[in-house]
């Protein structure tokens, strides 16, 4: 019993040890964090049990992993470590209770809590405020030197705004926002690089270049979380004995924190800013994988101490998984409403932050061959909200050749047999049956029928393939000749259900041109661009006869969106559809000509304009208020940026807030919102 029990510990140090080695070194994620939690924290239980077998090297008492050759190594002066984890409200209800264990005579604790950032943590020193020392975690004890990195990180001063220590170090983490990951990716595949599995590996990999220029043209960001040392704080500084007040002073001196931090001073509170946090993750502009919990007073925290490789004082509170790993158990070729053909992965179902996962996209043909996936890999995949999950990476490693076999793209529709041709420069492969494949048809009905678009309720996907497969319709057309006997002789069809249809139907009739428009399902043409063609083109069949060029000019219509539309109109099927669409008695509502004034300004007031909606609104959906929005000229986006001009803030206002108040966007609430639409004659009676 006792062999097996040595033999497993040592078995779990080497796992770990190279886990690890790959995870700092090497920048690269062999197993998902939850599984090398789990290990650990088994590792962790054994050597409490059994000490006499413990390793004096063992990674529990270690942080990090060795540096890169290539790095002069720095040794810190106060050792970097790191933190205990917490994986649920009891976890750290624990927490809690240890604390308050620890300082015997004090019932009430004040805590600072912080996102925890997934990226790469360092130290930078600063001598009479100028930047002169950067150094990775490495092993916590010694780091690889990065200073020039550092440097081109533009969050980061060189120079201090005084009143600054005579020598400070802030200890933080350096990150890469998701808009910057997903950028970089597509530059590295268009090298024919292979991409990054992840910002963190991205920020890693970016941070340890050895030409700092590489490393500026990644777009680094940093966030202080700490501070490692000071001397001779300025006396015209207020004493500081809170991790809170620290934080607040070096933010003061230029250095960037994140405005998602909070002091909290109850322990429900606590739970609640987790369960916030967790909520907003995949909102939030960089990936963050939990939050750290840090006791607040300064003095409690030297009382509370250390213990190996963890300060008493602080946890980290992960969330669940993102990421998991499975078999993938064969593909299945699905055909969209434009007729892409997208492979789907079929898995051994595996649990991904709290959902069970079968299912996962394998993007093309191109993303099969860059992975280099096989039939019955082990895999790893990756869940973000509500996006459908991806397979990121192949376990190469446990690979059994004997198991695996190729995936086959196939050269014919699995629906309808057409050829399948992909196009030069396209990644999508795509069936040529057009409307005359099935499920081309089906999933072109769902579009048409849908709120952007007819909007026409009551005609669900779980009706319109009944009517398919029944051959009640045949085409979209076909929908405004339905008759009430005929639908009543359908499974499950009640007679006022029957008549919901097709009052729904016959309202659907005088549609806004914009939704006729983006109705038709015309590759590229969202509801934005609708909306341009239908302020631009005074008709349809003017729409129907314009050239590429005239497109071209219009304003967010570039080539490809051009082309997509001439070669839409241009097919004998669509022309023959949207003339059996008028015939049907679909009378399009245009919308009155913009009209400009004397100094050449649209009359729409919030033309050039850009929008974000956020929260909660008493009066109106989000889908409402943006209809409003787009009638009145302005553009509605979903995320906050530098180009945003205004944020439509209802209740329960979360990140987009955050983000807008730290740009300066201009905030709206919901009472000047309606005042503005009353201005107008658009506020609802």
């Amino acid at each position: 019993m006792s062999e097996a029990i040595k033999e497993q510990m040592d078995t779990l140090v080497e796992t770990i040890n190279r886990l690890n080695y790959n995870y700092h070194v090497l920048d690269e994620t062999l197993i998902p964090d939850h599984e090398f939690d789990a290990l650990f924290q088994e590792l962790k239980k054994l050597e409490a049990e059994y000490p006499q077998y413990k390793d004096p090297n063992s990674p529990t008492e270690k942080v990090g992993g060795k540096i890169l050759t290539g790095f002069t190594e720095v040794r810190h002066e106060k050792p970097m470590l790191s933190l205990d984890n917490a994986f649920n409200a009891e976890d750290l209800l624990s927490f809690h209770q240890r604390v308050l264990e620890r300082l015997g005579n004090i019932t009430q604790v004040d805590y600072y809590a912080e996102p925890k950032l997934d990226g790469l943590a360092v130290s930078i020193l600063y001598e009479n405020g100028r930047l002169v020392q950067a150094a990775t975690r490495g092993d916590g004890v010694v780091g690889e030197d990065i200073t020039e990195n550092i440097r081109t990180i533009r969050a980061l001063p060189h120079q201090l705004t005084a009143p600054f220590p005579a020598r400070l170090e802030i200890r933080g983490e350096v990150f890469m926002r998701k808009s910057v990951f997903e950028k970089i990716n597509t530059q590295q595949l268009k090298r024919g690089l292979k991409p990054f599995a992840n910002p963190r590996n991205a920020a890693a990999g970016s941070l340890r270049q050895l030409d700092s220029k590489i490393t500026a043209s990644r777009e680094l960001s940093f966030y202080c979380y700490g501070i490692g040392l000071f001397e001779e704080v300025p006396e015209s500084v207020a004493p500081i004995e809170q991790h809170s007040a620290w934080l607040e002073y070096v933010h003061t001196l230029g250095i960037p924190i994140s405005q998602l931090n909070e002091k909290i001073d109850h322990f429900q509170d606590l739970v609640a800013y987790y369960q916030k946090i967790e909520a907003e993750r995949d909102s939030l502009p960089f990936e963050i994988d939990g939050v750290v919990i840090k006791v607040d007073s300064l003095q409690l925290q030297e009382r509370l101490g250390f213990v190996s490789r963890s300060p008493r004082f602080a946890i980290a509170v992960k969330f669940p998984a993102m990421e998991a790993r499975t078999r993938l158990l064969d593909v299945d070729f699905q055909v969209g409403r434009t007729g892409a053909i997208t492979p789907v992965a079929r898995l051994e179902p595996v649990e991904v932050g709290g959902v069970v996962v079968s299912n996962a996209t394998l993007h093309n043909q191109d993303e099969i061959a860059r992975l280099g996936v096989m039939i019955n890999d082990e895999v790893m995949i990756h869940r973000a909200g509500d996006v459908i999950p991806k397979v990121t990476r192949v376990v190469i490693e446990d690979r059994n050749p004997e198991c695996v076999r190729e995936i086959i793209f196939p050269t014919e529709c699995p629906i309808c047999g057409s050829p399948i041709i992909r196009l030069e420069g396209e990644a999508i492969a795509r069936c040529s049956g057009g409307l005359t494949c099935d499920a081309q048809k089906l999933e072109g009905l769902k579009h048409f029928v849908s709120r952007g678009a007819m909007d026409i309720d009551g005609v669900g996907g779980k009706w319109l393939e009944i009517l398919l497969k029944e051959k009640v319709i045949d085409s979209i057309a076909d929908l405004y000749h339905l008759r009430k006997e005929r639908l009543l002789e359908l499974p499950r069809m009640g007679e006022r259900s029957a008549e919901k249809m097709l009052e729904s139907i016959e309202g659907s009739k005088n549609p806004p041109f914009a939704r006729f428009i983006y109705a038709l399902g015309i590759r590229e043409v969202g509801e934005a661009t609708a909306r341009t063609l239908a302020q631009h083109f005074p008709s349809l069949s003017e729409l129907m006869a314009t050239d590429e060029i005239t497109l071209m000019q219009l304003a967010d219509i570039g080539p490809v969106v051009a082309k997509r539309i001439v070669e839409f109109f241009a097919l004998p099927h669509h022309r023959e559809l949207v003339q059996a669409l008028l015939n049907a008695g679909i009378e399009i509502q245009y919308p009155a000509p913009i009209q400009e004034t004397e100094n050449g300004r649209s009359e729409l007031p919030l033309l050039g304009e850009t929008w974000v909606i956020t929260g909660t609104l008493s009066h109106y959906d989000r889908n409402e208020a943006k209809e409003k929005l787009l009638s009145l000229g302005a553009k509605v986006t979903g995320s906050v940026s530098k180009s945003t001009t205004k944020l439509l803030a209802g209740e329960k206002a979360g990140s987009k807030l955050t983000q807008a108040e730290k740009l300066g966007v201009t905030i709206v609430d919901e009472a000047t919102f309606l005042a503005l639409l009353a201005d107008y004659g658009l506020a609802n009676a």
